[in-house]
């Protein structure tokens, strides 16, 4: 069931959902509520290695955050993000979710104009701010400003709590970007025993 702007608010002024700072009550619209561009980015960097390594059959693969740069900007300062680039980066808004309600996310079509890419959910019960993998599509750099409202998030409610959280994860409580580690999936451990037994 997607959430409409007083039930939202209703879960606000419970405690059950946090969403801080809210800079401007208008964030919190009849169907949305739009989130601000954080100050931290992990930028992608051109490295000396000839590829990203996604996969386990490397034994001395390097680490894929040494393809990230980590980089930070004051709030009304300016990102640069340029073509066919992807940067990690969070919410300016730490938020908590009840564990039976979960958020998508989009960008603000403002943004999505000028060809900026963003589509991820975040799980019942996440606490932290939101992660953001920021794609810029168009054949021109675009110019972000730090706090700016460049994405928004659709809050579902689900018939019943979710238990997701009831295993460990690899990302929760975070406030600042992190590099992928999908080198810990452990169906790519199976894999690769698999892989070793062929050869």
């Amino acid at each position: 069931m997607l959430l409409l702007k007083n039930q939202i608010n209703e879960l606000i002024s419970k405690g059950d959902l946090v969403i801080r700072p809210l800079l401007d009550e208008s964030q919190i619209n009849e169907i949305t509520v739009d989130f601000r561009l954080g100050h931290d980015f992990l930028v992608s960097v051109q490295s000396r290695e000839p590829f990203i390594d996604a996969s386990l059959k490397e034994k001395h693969q390097k680490p894929i955050s040494s393809f990230f740069q980590e980089t930070r900007r004051r709030l009304g300062e300016t990102f640069m993000l340029y073509p066919n680039q992807t940067v990690l980066a969070t919410s300016l808004e730490y938020v908590k979710l009840p564990n039976n309600v979960y958020i998508d996310l989009n960008m603000r079509s403002s943004y999505t104009r000028l060809g900026i890419t963003i589509s991820t959910i975040v799980q019942p019960g996440y606490c932290g701010c939101v992660s953001l993998e920021l794609t810029n599509t168009n054949k021109n750099p675009i110019n972000l400003t730090v706090g700016a409202r460049v994405f928004q998030a659709r809050f579902f409610k689900l018939s019943e709590p979710s238990n997701y959280f009831s295993q460990s994860r690899k990302y929760i409580c975070q406030v600042r970007p992190e590099a992928s580690a999908v080198n810990q999936d452990k169906d790519l451990g199976v894999l690769n025993k698999l892989r070793e037994e062929y050869e």
